[in-house]
């Protein structure tokens, strides 16, 4: 075979998520790669032994790793010692398989969550560890704030071609709609969806004031692919939209494409609202990307339209 006909193998972790699920679609764009998206039943990422056979089994070149414990604030306030173990241990165990198994290149993410919430805005990348996240989030936060010293440290001490990424808000058809895990936007879809045809009121947690960055999850894995190929810095780059919403804004959209009146709406501010802002700068990827997003509207329609058509359909949706 013509060595320049061999793909390239990748190892996409948490491949059957909102991300996994969308880089899927991409497949026929990357004709140079062969895919092997991987969720928990398909490989323990909790279990080295178990990382590092799969790799050398399918003789995987690259990792992309999206694989994550999260969710809303009800998981992280209830469960914060195991987003913290499960997420440490996720990412531990991918570095050190790549490099044990002396992989090509390794793709890591964080999350926006982590950062400080006493911070300048907007959030640049070398804001991580100014200060301390905020309290109904901090587990997750710390987690995915160490994968930054872990890129550092295993390019310093091995030489390993691993990257940084960090998406905010992400939204696609393959969201967590979940009751008890889901983030703000696919929570309001389901609860919304499920109390459409009532006259009840549809209440949202805080009082809607929180703005947040939500990303097309199909942008987000051609951001992931793009810093594949052309990105090997220990600089963690910012890979999402900066296009900002506020929840109440963002409860209207959805409400408007459902055709439920906005009057139903009602705030509980007795409960938590969560951090109020976190925007990013994101200018160091989008020069060297030259990078074009998708309008959240766009990307919230077609997420809700997904929602509708499969509903009922088991399987289709993360419910």
């Amino acid at each position: 075979m013509n060595s320049k006909s061999i793909k390239k193998r990748i190892l996409v972790t948490g491949g059957t998520a909102t991300v996994g699920d969308a880089m899927q679609n991409l497949v026929s764009d990357y004709p140079e790669y062969e895919f092997f998206f991987v969720g928990s039943k398909d490989c323990n990422l909790l279990d080295l032994s178990a990382v590092k056979s799969f790799l050398v089994k399918n003789r995987i070149d690259s990792i992309i790793h999206l694989a994550a414990i999260s969710g809303g604030i009800e998981l992280s306030i209830k469960h914060p010692a195991t987003l913290l173990r499960d997420n440490i241990l996720m990412n531990i165990n991918v570095l050190e398989a790549a490099r044990l198994c002396e992989i090509k290149k390794v793709v890591m993410t964080l999350s926006t969550g982590m950062y400080p919430t006493k911070v300048a805005y907007p959030i640049k990348e070398e804001y991580i560890h100014d200060g301390e996240p905020h309290p109904s989030n901090y587990s997750y936060a710390f987690a995915k704030r160490l994968v930054e010293p872990m890129i550092r440290a295993y390019r310093t001490e091995y030489n390993l071609s691993v990257v940084g990424v960090v998406p905010n808000g992400i939204l696609g058809p393959r969201s967590n709609f979940n009751t008890k895990s889901s983030t703000m936007v696919p929570a309001l879809i389901r609860r919304f969806y499920e109390n459409k045809d009532k006259q009840s009121k549809i209440t949202i947690w805080g009082d809607g004031s929180p703005l947040r960055e939500i990303t097309s999850a199909k942008d987000i894995a051609r951001a992931c692919l793009w810093c594949l190929d052309n990105y090997d810095d220990p600089q963690i780059l910012h890979i999402g939209t900066i296009e900002e919403f506020s929840v109440k804004e963002f409860a209207h959209l959805v409400a408007d494409i459902l055709g439920i009146d906005k009057e139903r709406l009602e705030f509980d501010t007795s409960k938590p609202k969560g951090q109020l802002r976190k925007n990013t700068d994101n200018s160091r990827f989008t020069e060297l990307s030259k990078f074009k997003y998708t309008p959240i509207k766009e990307a919230l329609k077609e997420t809700i339209e997904y929602f509708c058509k499969y509903y009922k359909e088991k399987g289709k949706l993360r419910l």
